[in-house]
């Protein structure tokens, strides 16, 4: 089943990612009660700046419309992000800052040797 195809049972509503699997689809979130927000952005943004105001939650959203790529974290808002943007915004909420410097081989490998002696 493809989220990203209008008219099927995944489509509406989020996707709840708890570690590294799917724990919830087509959950409904609390909305942003922030009256700032543009009008130009409907209930899937509304939803995603809602949760990450009361949770710890990182939150994305993939425009119907556009396509464009949002990101919301401790209710900041942060939309239409090229794909270098959207994974700098990642980087710098979920890699520690004295590894964000590291290749992602030395991440992996966490100063493991792999060499014989």
């Amino acid at each position: 089943i493809n989220i990203f195809i209008p008219n099927t049972p995944l489509h509406d509503g989020a996707v709840i990612i708890s570690g590294d699997r799917i724990a919830v689809t087509s959950a409904y979130l609390p909305l942003t009660e922030n009256t700032g927000i543009s009008k130009e952005f409907g209930t899937r943004h509304r939803a995603a700046i809602g949760l990450s105001e009361v949770s710890d939650a990182l939150t994305f959203v993939v425009s119907e419309e556009t396509g464009g790529i949002s990101i919301t974290y401790n209710g900041i808002f942060k939309h239409d992000l090229s794909l270098e943007e959207f994974e700098e915004e990642l980087r710098r909420i979920l890699i520690p800052k004295d590894e964000q410097e590291l290749s992602l081989k030395e991440r992996l490998l966490g100063g493991w040797n792999n060499e014989k002696k």
